[in-house]
């Protein structure tokens, strides 16, 4: 079976960062999608481009005029920052990566517990010390054969313990259970070698931007 080449990829990771979000449905464009997002941190929307070209990140920003919107593109940082003007902000890389799902069933390191549920298409798991304390959590985006792992994190005074793993194959394995069969994400370069470590492929780089608000005059 051929693999999904990066458009592909792409298009299954938003589909399930739009569930595990809450963003509205992603809207198809001649160079990939739009989403609206709303989100209570400040970022107004996004647009996703999995092949971008120069003429169509300049247009886009011609035509961008809110502050907190976002451009997702699958280059290197230094293909496109020279495209963009100084108020779109470049963020940290990210990493476009894949994993085939199976039934793993984790069991956690003695003192831990770990708890997964479910609601509205997001999967959520929590691990906790004996005593009840948050030591590590993340969700993932379920859309139908599609399991896409977000917001993995790790309390600072419990890392280095294989919890973030832990959340990761408790995901992917109660993913597989609801019927995923791929896991997409977009990694961080800290999550990148996690991931790498629990067998996930890296597909393509994404350069990250926003565009901030316009400077206010001095008085």
């Amino acid at each position: 079976m051929q693999e999904p080449g990066t458009r592909e990829l792409v298009r299954m990771w938003i589909s399930g960062w739009a569930v595990s979000r809450g963003s509205a449905e992603p809207v198809d464009q001649p160079w990939g999608w739009s989403i609206d997002v709303g989100a209570p941190a400040g970022e107004v929307g996004r647009h996703v481009l999995p092949e971008p070209t120069e003429a169509e990140v300049r247009k886009i920003a011609e035509n961008t005029t809110a502050p907190h919107t976002w451009l997702k593109l699958f280059a290197e940082d230094t293909v496109v920052r020279p495209w963009l003007g100084p108020r779109w902000r470049l963020d940290a890389p990210g990493f476009l990566m894949s994993t085939p799902l199976g039934p793993e069933r984790p069991e956690p390191p003695a003192g831990f517990t770990v708890t997964t549920w479910e609601r509205g298409g997001v999967l959520r798991a929590l691990v906790r010390t004996g005593a009840g304390h948050l030591a590590a959590r993340g969700q993932a985006g379920l859309a139908g054969p599609v399991a896409v792992p977000d917001q993995i994190t790790t309390v600072p005074g419990f890392r280095r313990r294989g919890l973030g793993g832990l959340v990761m194959r408790t995901l992917q394995s109660a993913a597989y259970e609801r019927g995923a069969r791929t896991g997409v994400l977009v990694g961080t370069p800290d999550g990148q070698a996690l991931y790498t470590a629990l067998g996930w492929t890296t597909h393509a780089p994404m350069a990250s931007l926003v565009l901030e608000p316009e400077p206010q005059p001095q008085p």
